[in-house]
């Protein structure tokens, strides 16, 4: 069965040895494995099972490597000269074989192979010994070898375990040690001597005395033999049987004691012959119940198995019953009944047992009149009818059922005689027929499967298991009317030893329906909270998704501005961009504050006049520094765009806009094309205009069955596990309900793998301002070129052109404008524009300049045309001869002012002159903040405006620096609300109780972060001028600055 692998580690010089011995055969359930080296190696050493090594020609070294670094077990067999073996004392203990050299072929197999049969014979010793080991050790039974003195010499695991003894403590010990006794049992060395002496198996039960008391054991003891056939001792194998016998003692205890029982009770007993001929013995009881006054008046009345006084109708059945018997031990408990003479019943219990007596079988019955019992259960019956009857005064129909055999009673049908529900349901019934019956004409269609389900066996029986009652409302149609019902089901009886139950069926219809009325009276507010809740719920959740994208635009162009510190127009730029997704983020914030509306449900628009260019170039900053993280191509343009000046909430618009863009790049690849397209629509209402914007991508795109749900609540196409890209699901839900907020519609289009398509459509009301001269004179009938790769935006600029007076053409190629222009020179009909796209697929727009400079000179206004940041090419292109650049989207607006500047560069120098006039500001201002931070902003900004600053901790120390300054020393007073020591409101209200009136009425502002509506009304209701938000808005800062003390 094993299976030997043996490694064998040959080293030295004798190869001619080595290879005899790698060509012999394994024997059967060995393989070999060899390894070989000139010279002792020490890991090779430590591998090996068995080393051969020839020490011929080596030193003492050679051997002390081998002994010093072989495993423990590992076998060395040396091959050396005679004359070596002085090298061998101190080492001898650690060798296994000696060759001396040299041999013949035939001697090296001889002493190989008789190596080998002894490492057979070891392991063969080995494999005996663990099945010896395995099975004495795993047996129930106690084993032990002893010697002649009866000294236990082996014992197996269950022998250790009934003396509660380690081997260690048993091997070499005798009986009275082990078994916790004074002496040895005479008895037991008795029984091991006979075996030795008669060389027998000896089988004896032995009662053994031990520190515990006695055990009983059923031992089985043999001689054991020595090498020369002479017994050496015994091996003995024992059952310990102590429990056994104390169960049987029990057992005849008790049987004694029911004896004795059924003697001392009434109760009747008799036996007879197996067939019933003759009666061997009965007692006066079982006489007085049967109705006899003699043991010979029963036989005379004629006893055939039975008595006489049996009631005709159990007669047969109890005769049947006790012919069933056929062996020994067989019995059956039988009910039936016997009349006396005077007409008195008599209800009996009886059981029939077949015994063995004088080597036949014959019968003994015992009888227990149980008539008392009887009525009193019949008593019983009656009264929980009754009381059924009373407790289910409300029930149409009720029923008993036993769910183990599906039989059941009627035990109340108020129902007339006529109706369907009464002759379902009478006599003995089957619950599956009966309820099958009734669901098929009574229960309304859609109710059917549900109470054909629950008033199944099994359901029932579980349901019923964990509680006590189960109950369902269904509805019964009937005379094309539809009334609600209920069935109750609750357990009856012991319900561990049978499934009893009652099933009630009842009117419900006016209950449920008072419950709809009810409901119904309660739905309007009940779905006005839900609608509020709900508002709350997705709109913060979506804050999450709205707040990380402004965000992400301030924190990226903060790094570029960081990196950019030493351009300061670059970095008034990034400035830029961070202020307008600052402000962005703001809004958010105040809409999150805002709890009020959410509250309500309702999310109030605010228009306001709002430019879309603006619009749209804050929206492209916002989204710049992910487009260029992704390495994606953002594209926007607009088509007739007339109107650029509108009245909308722009918040609500950048959201919608931004939600829509933001999921565009997010679930767009590398690569990828992301455009947004402005179109004013013709056909709208006076003093209207109707946009439609297109946000188109070629990024995954949807599946149709989730554009179907794409604007309900917590949808994704996948989750953030699946997909790698965050969200709420919530967006798309949002920006729907903005939308029809504003009047406006979004619809979708798209296509897995493939992208994906949103079209939003606003109307919005125009704000018609004082509007500046469509037509440029300098530039009327002036030709124009248009060179852009995008036939829309060639054609929306040149229509533009075309409403400032210009004669404008287009080409889509950088080559045909150079081309165009080159033509143009000839003819002496010059253009007098040129607006260039920077990126055409052909030749970019600095070249194209480059090339129209050599044909036109320097005097001809070139406009460079880009979505892109200009400023790292800004250098490059000024000195290609590009007068000017324009962002896109571009509008008419933007296009005129543009040209405006290129053609009249004086009025637009002045006109920046007269911007960078700063108003100069002066004056002392106190300052009541407790955050340093908030201290050094405030006071920065103040200081640039000319403004010196004194600062006041928390608003006592700013009443107290108030009240010791004089009339006129500060201007106003900055106050934040929330400081420790006093408030910003109780501050407010010392400074307005100071006696000096001209300190008291002194102008004060409050600036906190408290930004409720409610709080800027506390604020001027506690005596402050005016309400500034945290963060600071600088313009909005300086105006409420400016008219507080102009006032």
């Amino acid at each position: 069965m094993y299976h030997c692998h043996i490694q064998f580690y040959l080293t030295g010089y004798q190869h001619r040895v080595f290879e005899i011995i790698k060509k012999m055969s394994p024997l059967e359930h060995f393989s070999h494995e060899f390894y070989e080296s000139n010279r002792p190696e020490e890991k090779l050493t430590a591998k090996a099972d068995v080393i051969l090594a020839d020490l011929q020609d080596m030193d003492e070294d050679a051997l002390r490597v081998l002994t010093l670094n072989k495993k423990k077990e590992a076998e060395l067999i040396l091959l050396l000269d005679r004359n070596q073996m002085s090298l061998l004392t101190d080492s001898l203990s650690e060798i296994k074989d000696i060759w001396i050299m040299p041999m013949s072929e035939e001697e090296v197999k001889f002493r190989f192979l008789r190596w080998q049969q002894n490492c057979k014979i070891g392991r063969d010793y080995w494999q005996t010994n663990q099945y010896l080991e395995a099975t004495i050790n795993h047996v129930p039974n106690l084993i032990w070898y002893k010697n002649k003195e009866g000294i236990h010499e082996k014992v197996n695991n269950s022998f250790c375990k009934v003396v509660n003894k380690t081997k260690k403590q048993i091997e070499g010990r005798g009986h009275a040690y082990i078994w916790d006794v004074e002496q040895d049992d005479p008895a037991c060395i008795e029984s091991e001597k006979e075996v030795m002496s008669k060389k027998q198996t000896c089988i004896s039960e032995e009662i053994i005395k031990t520190g515990d008391g006695m055990r009983t054991l059923t031992t089985y003891k043999s001689p054991l033999y020595d090498i020369d056939g002479s017994v050496m001792g015994t091996v003995g194998v024992a059952i310990d049987i102590t429990q056994e016998r104390a169960y049987e003692q029990e057992i005849i205890k008790k049987n004694k004691t029911l004896e004795t029982i059924f003697t001392t009770i009434d109760c009747g007993v008799m036996r007879h012959t197996l067939d019933g001929k003759q009666l061997l013995s009965i007692n006066r009881a079982a006489l007085k119940i049967l109705g006899f006054e003699s043991p010979e008046e029963l036989m005379a009345e004629g006893f055939n198995l039975v008595a006489a006084s049996v009631l005709e109708e159990d007669r047969e059945m109890l005769q049947e019953k006790i012919k069933s018997l056929q062996k020994e031990g067989d019995n059956v408990s039988i009910e039936y009944s016997v009349q006396h003479r005077n007409g008195e019943i008599l209800h009996i219990m009886g059981n029939a047992k077949l015994l063995m007596e004088n080597g036949e079988l014959i019968c003994q019955r015992f009888l227990l009149d149980c008539t008392e019992q009887k009525l009193q259960e019949k008593k019983n019956k009656r009264h929980q009818m009754e009381l059924i009857q009373a407790l289910s005064i409300d029930y149409n129909l009720v029923c008993f059922f036993d769910l183990d055999t599906g039989i059941g009673i009627p035990i109340r049908n108020i129902e007339d005689t006529d109706s369907p529900i009464h002759n379902m349901f009478k006599d003995y019934i089957s619950l599956k027929e009966s309820m099958e019956r009734y669901i098929q004409e009574m229960v309304y269609e859609e109710d059917r499967e549900m109470l054909r389900q629950f008033s199944s066996s099994d359901t029932l029986k579980k349901e019923l298991t964990e509680k006590n009652l189960n109950y369902v409302n269904y509805r019964i149609y009937t005379n094309n009317q539809i009334t609600y019902f209920q069935m109750k089901v609750v357990r009856a009886g012991t319900w561990d030893i049978n499934h009893g139950v009652v099933l009630g069926i009842r009117s419900v219809d006016g209950e449920i329906r008072s419950e709809m009325e009810q409901k119904s009276l309660l739905e309007g507010a009940l779905m006005q909270a839900n609608k509020a809740n709900k508002a709350k719920s997705i709109f913060l959740s979506n804050m999450s998704h709205d707040i990380r994208t402004p965000m992400n635009a301030i924190v990226g162009f903060t790094n570029l501005a960081i990196s950019h510190i030493n351009n300061k127009e670059q970095v008034e730029e990034y400035l830029k961009k961070i202020m307008t997704s600052g402000n962005h983020l703001l809004s958010l914030i105040n809409d999150v504050l805002d709890m009020s509306h959410i509250e309500s449900g309702k999310i109030h628009l605010e228009e306001k006049p709002c430019s879309l260019p603006d619009i749209l170039h804050g929206l492209h900053n916002i989204l710049q520094a992910d487009i260029h993280a992704k390495q994606l191509e953002l594209q926007i343009d607009t088509v007739d765009v007339f109107d650029e000046d509108i009245f909308c909430d722009k918040l609500r618009l950048n959201q919608v806009l931004l939600n829509l863009l933001s999921n565009s790049v997010k679930y767009t690849s590398a690569g990828g094309i992301v455009s947004l397209r402005i179109t004013e629509k013709p056909g709208s209402l006076k003093g209207y205009a109707t946009y439609e914007f297109c946000i188109r991508d070629n990024g995954i795109g949807m599946s149709e069955e989730f554009v179907e749900h794409i604007f309900e609540p917590f949808e994704r196409e996948q989750n953030s596990t699946i997909s790698g890209i965050q969200g709420t699901g919530l967006g798309m839900a949002i920006t729907k309900n903005i939308v029809e907020m504003m009047n406006g519609t979004i619809q979708v289009k798209s296509k897995l793998n493939e992208g994906t398509e949103f079209l939003v459509t606003f109307p919005f009301r125009l704000y018609h301002g004082a509007r500046e001269p469509q037509e440029i004179l300098e530039l009327k009938n002036c030709r124009a070129l248009v060179v852009d790769d995008d036939f829309n935006t060639c054609d929306s600029v040149s229509y533009m052109l075309g409403q400032l007076g210009m004669r404008a053409e287009w080409t889509l190629s950088g080559k045909e404008a150079v081309l165009r222009t080159h033509k143009a020179v000839m003819r002496k009909d010059d253009f007098y524009i040129y607006i260039i796209d920077w990126l055409l697929p052909d030749m970019n727009g600095v070249e194209v300049t480059r090339r129209i400079r050599k044909e036109m000179g320097e005097n001809v206004p070139v406009i460079i045309l880009t979505a892109y940041d200009w400023s790292d090419i800004e250098t490059e292109a000024k000195e290609a001869g590009v007068t000017a650049f324009c962002r896109k989207p571009l509008f008419l607006s933007e296009l005129r002012s543009c040209l405006n500047a290129v053609i009249n560069p004086e009025d637009e120098k002045e006109a920046k002159s007269a911007n960078s006039i700063s108003k100069c500001r002066t004056g002392r201002i106190l300052l009541a903040e407790d955050v340093e931070m908030n201290q050094e902003i405030a006071a920065a900004i103040l200081g640039d405006a000319g403004f010196s600053t004194e600062i006041a901790g928390n608003g006592e120390i700013a009443v107290n620096m108030l009240k010791k300054s004089e009339p006129g020393y500060y201007q106003l007073v900055l106050m934040d609300v929330q400081m420790p020591v006093m408030n910003g409101y109780e501050a407010t209200k010392e400074i307005r109780k100071i006696e000096n009136k001209e300190l008291a009425s002194i102008p004060i502002i409050a600036m906190t972060a408290n930004a409720f509506e409610e709080d800027k009304q506390e604020a001027l209701k506690c005596g402050m001028n005016g309400h500034i938000p945290k963060p600071i808005d600088i313009d909005n800062l300086f105006e409420t600055l400016d008219a507080v003390i102009k006032s």
